[in-house]
């Protein structure tokens, strides 16, 4: 595969915490990679580093084709506020905002695209409602049209099934499957742990001031959950005796 970001012996963290050390690993095209840990472990902030906000500590980020023009970016919805006075259709038309002037606006073909991602979204029905009347499931939904428009190489999702029923999370896993499908990468900061195991390829496990990367089976052991500080020895025990290994994770 066809790496998109090489990630070499990086350290992250701030000058009086270290989150972890020595990070070495690639971000392929068309894989998804879950990242998890406990609070503080620096999911978050490794997202971050993704965006180029801040520099690790030591080490490099290199772009074997150059650092995309675009990176779709979901935040924690914690962090968007509601109270912002634009529509549904607006939010969605802010992922295309490269490719249009603030005094002329979406061009037909934008427009065009821009009815697709609500589409696919699932809230073209309420394109034209405000999104402080959004649930919270309407406005992740509405958050997956505005990155759908961004139409990038490269996805970052922090925390993306936050505060939404089954139902929509399978249907925003839907879109990052066609996502995967196109040869894009994604990357899903993520809690639950049977979602992990169910719909990606590979993982990186943070914690203890670790971090650990590869296959989803050979990163999310027991032995490991546990030492990174993700479970008790009593959580692994139960969860990995109630539920059955699964076969082969699905390729997202």
């Amino acid at each position: 595969m066809t790496a998109v970001l090489q990630i070499r012996d990086v350290t992250l963290g701030y000058r009086e915490l270290t989150l972890f050390r020595r990070l070495t690993m690639d971000i392929e095209a068309g894989t998804t990679l879950a990242v998890l840990g406990a609070n503080g472990s620096g999911k978050s902030t490794f997202v971050k580093m993704l965006l180029g906000l801040i520099d690790p500590l030591s080490g490099s980020l290199n772009w074997p084709k150059g650092r995309p023009r675009e990176i779709g970016y979901l935040a924690q919805m914690t962090e968007f506020d509601r109270r912002f006075p634009i529509r549904v259709r607006d939010l969605a038309a802010m992922g295309a905002w490269r490719g249009f002037g603030f005094r002329s606006g979406l061009d037909n073909a934008a427009r065009d695209r821009m009815t697709a991602a609500l589409d696919e979204a699932g809230v073209l029905d309420i394109a034209d409602r405000p999104i402080h009347m959004l649930s919270g499931g309407q406005l992740q939904r509405a958050l997956f049209a505005r990155v759908i428009m961004q139409d990038a190489p490269l996805i970052l999702l922090d925390e993306p099934f936050a505060a939404v029923d089954q139902s929509t999370e399978a249907h925003l896993l839907s879109i990052i499957h066609r996502w995967r499908d196109e040869g894009r990468s994604v990357v899903l900061v993520v809690h639950d742990l049977s979602s992990v195991l169910d719909h990606c390829s590979h993982a990186l496990l943070l914690g203890g001031q670790e971090a650990t990367h590869g296959p989803v089976d050979d990163v999310l052991t027991p032995d490991r959950l546990v030492a990174q500080g993700y479970l008790s020895e009593s959580q692994a025990s139960w969860m990995f005796r109630s539920s059955p290994k699964p076969q082969e994770p699905a390729h997202v």
